[in-house]
């Protein structure tokens, strides 16, 4: 009787899947255009999400975001903090984040994973399926601001997107940053020539074919005299560009323009305060993946892309993560019960009345 209601379920730590293959972009650009084109036909029941703000000032939070990949009957979920001050107070990464996901035959958990590996992939490969549509195929040059752990996995995607970038500008709060930045990924990408700005924003960004703001800061950093003609934008937070870098924009491309309408990034606010209509907006992300409207159509054209996150997007990177985990034997089977509370034998001596 108690074998039968044995609940197990498959502990992937970061590890287990940087083991198992799973920092593969291209699995990850697939599998959240798979995951667009699925909400589209409503084969994917997405949730508002939960969000707990411990601090108005700094923004600090934990989110708690559902999603139900239908095809698959898989249930996910993704339980992140962001506390942006971490790095500064405590030397440590402002962003974690666990994924539990659920078969929905039983309602069983099949997972319990590491979830920061698959978030900061979700927002590179987003960035990625834009910039395959909206970059220049030609792209020689990329520029950064911000220098933190999106900022490299947003490199790694664009790089794959873009092969043809060789050049990396970065800026970031403090020299130190740039150098971590600058180390880290030259040794991934030897065929890129990378550079540090110094903390000078604008000799980071001036000139470059392919610009990402990846900062925690709430102000207009990015400035529209910096941004050439043919650029592509990858705006990854918050406030992080002054309103004239999109409206001097060709077009404006959001992963979900109804959902970033309502928040705080630099589009948001110019919606709020009369400054972008929704007839600015280009198109949502999954009409050009489906093929509905095209990508870039002059060289010249500058081209802004901004993404909320849509969090069935990360469900459905954290699954393909888990399925190929799994397929290579990674990770270790954990046991959530052996029992029914009343099956035990024992019971009657564990009960405090």
């Amino acid at each position: 009787m108690a074998a039968k209601n044995r609940i197990e379920c498959l502990h992937l730590s970061q590890e287990d899947l940087l083991e198992a293959g799973c920092l593969d972009m291209r699995m990850a650009m697939e599998a959240a255009e798979a995951a667009m084109l699925a909400f589209r036909e409503n084969k994917i029941l997405f949730p508002d999400k939960i969000v707990q703000i411990f601090n108005d000032d700094t923004q600090e939070r934990i989110n708690c975001l559902p999603g139900t990949l239908l095809p698959e009957k898989i249930c996910g979920v993704k339980w992140v903090s962001v506390f942006p001050h971490n790095p500064a107070k405590y030397g440590a990464q402002n962003l974690s984040a666990v994924i539990i996901l659920s078969e929905i035959e039983r309602g069983f958990p099949i997972a319990f994973m590491d979830g920061t590996l698959c978030s900061n992939m979700r927002v590179g490969a987003m960035g990625a399926v834009a910039a395959k549509h909206f970059a220049r195929p030609d792209s020689k040059s990329i520029g950064f601001i911000g220098a933190g752990e999106q900022a490299k996995m947003h490199l790694i995607a664009m790089k794959t997107a873009i092969p043809t970038i060789e050049e990396c500008r970065v800026c970031a709060k403090y020299d130190h940053e740039e150098k971590q930045f600058v180390d880290e990924m030259a040794r991934l990408f030897p065929d890129i020539r990378f550079s540090a700005a110094n903390t000078n924003m604008q000799k980071a960004i001036e000139g470059a074919d392919i610009i990402v703001t990846a900062t925690s800061v709430q102000a207009p950093l990015l400035k529209a005299a910096w941004v050439k003609p043919g650029s592509f934008y990858s705006h990854i937070g918050g406030w992080e560009d002054e309103y004239a870098v999109a409206k001097q924009c060709q077009k404006i491309v959001c992963d979900d323009w109804e959902t970033v309408k309502h928040r705080t990034q630099t589009l948001s606010r110019m919606y709020q305060d009369g400054e972008l209509e929704d007839g600015d907006l280009y198109a949502d992300l999954v009409e050009v993946v489906a093929g509905e409207k095209g990508g870039r159509e002059t060289a010249e054209e500058r081209i802004y892309f901004n993404a909320v996150g849509l969090a069935y997007v990360d469900v459905a990177i954290a699954h393909a993560m888990y399925s190929r985990a799994k397929e290579a034997g990674r990770g270790q089977n954990i046991s959530i019960q052996d029992a029914m509370i009343f099956q035990h034998e024992k019971i009657a001596e564990w009960i405090r009345i």
